[in-house]
C-alpha cells in the first residue's frame, strides 16, 4: 500500500516554474531516493511535501488522507518527519538536552505512551553510540555524529515517514557508513524514508526505489540497477554523447 501518493503537483513562483506535475507513490517500509542536479528542484519538492510551500496545483495524499492543505506543524503530528540538510541541532545545549526537548514537544498523550522521557533521552542516544557524550554540548559533535543524533531524535519522535535531505553532507567516508545503517535500521522497524542524495554509490546501496529529477519533472524512475545503467541519467550528469 502506498504510504504517500503525489499527484501532478506543480510549484512556480511568478513566471518560474519549478516543479512540473510531479507524480509518484512511495510504498510503506521502503527507501526511496530522490537524485538529479543542483536547481532541479528537490529541497523544494520536500518543502511542499513538508507543508512549508503551498503547491500550486496537484494533490497530496499521506494514508490515503489529502493533506494538500495542511500546514508543516498538523502533517508533523500525523507522523512526517524532516531531517534539514543543515543541522537542525541546538548546538549549545548538551545532548540529553537536545533529544528531551524534542521528546517534549510531543502531544500529552504521546509523552504518557513513552513512559520515562529521560529514559528514553538514554535509549536514543545509545541506539547511535553517542552515550559517552550526553553531557556535553552538541556543538563538539562531528557532521556524522549531529545527523545520527537528529535521524534518532526524529524516530523517538514518532514518525513514520521521514524526509531526509542529504544527509551525508558534511559527514566523513566513515561515519556515512553508520549513516546507511541507521537508515536502514529504520526499514526493518517499518518506517518509511525518502531521501535526497548526491552521493549515488550510498543511493545505490541503501534504495529500493531511485526517482530522478532534473528541471522540476521526473524524467526517470526504477530500481537503483536499473537507474544506473540509464542513458538518461549519463546525460543528466555528464552531458550527451555527441557521438550519438
Amino acid at each position: 500500500m502506498a504510504l504517500l501518493s503525489l499527484s501532478d503537483i506543480s510549484f512556480g513562483i511568478g513566471q518560474h516554474q519549478i516543479l512540473r506535475n510531479i507524480a509518484f507513490d512511495v510504498a510503506e517500509g521502503d527507501i526511496v531516493g530522490l537524485i538529479g542536479p543542483n536547481g532541479s528542484g528537490k529541497t523544494t519538492l520536500f518543502n511542499v511535501l513538508s507543508g512549508f510551500l503551498k503547491p500550486s496545483s496537484g494533490a497530496i495524499l499521506y494514508r490515503e488522507g489529502d493533506i494538500t492543505a495542511l500546514s508543516a506543524a498538523r502533517r508533523s503530528r500525523l507522523g512526517i518527519g524532516r531531517v534539514f540538510q543543515n543541522f537542525g541541532i541546538f548546538r549549545d545545549m548538551t545532548l540529553e538536552e537536545n533529544v528531551l526537548v524534542a521528546l517534549e514537544a510531543l502531544p500529552k498523550d504521546r509523552r504518557i505512551q513513552l513512559g520515562d522521557l529521560r529514559t528514553v533521552v538514554g535509549e536514543t542516544l545509545e541506539m547511535v553510540g553517542l552515550s559517552s557524550h550526553a553531557k556535553k554540548k552538541a556543538g563538539c559533535l562531528s557532521g556524522g555524529q549531529m545527523r545520527l543524533l537528529e535521524i534518532a531524535r526524529t524516530l523517538k519522535s514518532g514518525k513514520e515517514l521521514f524526509l531526509l535531505d542529504e544527509p551525508t553532507a558534511g559527514v566523513s567516508p566513515k561515519m556515512t557508513g553508520q549513516v546507511a545503517d541507521l537508515i536502514t535500521a529504520l526499514k526493518r522497524e517499518g518506517k518509511t524514508v525518502l531521501i535526497i542524495e548526491h552521493d549515488l554509490p550510498f543511493i545505490g546501496s541503501i534504495c529500493d526505489r531511485v526517482i530522478v529529477m532534473d528541471v522540476g519533472q521526473i524524467v526517470l524512475q526504477g530500481t537503483p540497477g536499473e537507474v544506473k545503467k540509464s542513458k538518461e541519467l549519463q546525460e543528466i550528469y555528464f552531458g550527451a554523447d555527441p557521438t550519438t
